[in-house]
């Protein structure tokens, strides 16, 4: 008898938790970079690191508690609607703390990584749910799997911000748009919500907050200028 099938699992459950972290890591790895990018560099692996530390424990602890999350009711909803407020956050990066001693800046971007990613993971956490059909093992398993992903993920995204900072306008949309599948999959909208704005709202969602991102930010380089 192999590790697997001492918790329950097999070898083609393992791939598709692992197929599942590399399709719903991606936007995770996103956000963490783009609260990076303002550290200042010596710090920026600290940020990434103690960031995806408290992301991963707070994995774990939805992983514990994702029956009871899921009866709770516009969990997904609200959820949506503080990642938008975060994707905002980003793009502007008008955090304070930012511009003060570059402890403060660590720790804000810590704070900012762990509550985004917390958020995210939401989605993550309920697919490998679903792959391991409520194996509190196999979830287990599919969050650790996760870490490399991300971490190495978003140290690429970060280096590609750096040289191409435009990037940051995607890694934006990326996050509205993960907002915006989120609100709609509202279980409590299940019902009454057409069908046709289940792409429109996330849609809509992302050029809003893009617009935003850029008309603020042009007009902030103008005053500066």
């Amino acid at each position: 008898m192999n590790i697997l099938e001492i918790f329950g699992l097999s070898y083609t459950v393992l791939l598709e938790v692992i197929l599942i972290n590399i399709v719903l890591s991606g936007d995770n790895a996103v956000v963490i970079a783009m609260a990076s990018r303002n550290v200042p560099k010596r710090q920026q692996k600290k940020a990434i690191f103690w960031g995806t530390f408290g992301a991963i424990i707070l994995r774990l602890l939805f992983a514990i508690a994702i029956v009871y999350l899921l009866d709770l009711p516009f969990v997904t909803f609200v959820g949506g609607l503080l990642l938008v407020y975060i994707a905002i956050k980003l793009l502007l990066g008008e955090d304070e703390n930012y511009h003060r001693e570059a402890g403060s800046s660590l720790i804000s971007a810590v704070k900012t990584i762990i509550i985004a990613d917390a958020i995210m993971s939401l989605d993550n956490v309920l697919a490998i749910a679903g792959a391991v059909e409520g194996n509190i093992a196999g979830i287990f398993i599919g969050v650790i799997v996760s870490i490399p992903l991300v971490v190495f993920g978003s140290q690429l995204i970060l280096k590609a911000m750096e040289k191409y900072p435009l990037i940051s306008y995607a890694g934006a949309g990326i996050l509205a748009w993960t907002a915006g599948e989120m609100m709609v999959a509202e279980p409590k909208f299940e019902y009454f919500l057409p069908h046709d704005l289940h792409l429109l709202i996330p849609s809509a969602i992302t050029v809003l907050v893009i617009g935003l991102g850029y008309l603020t930010n042009k007009i902030k380089t103008a005053k500066e200028s």
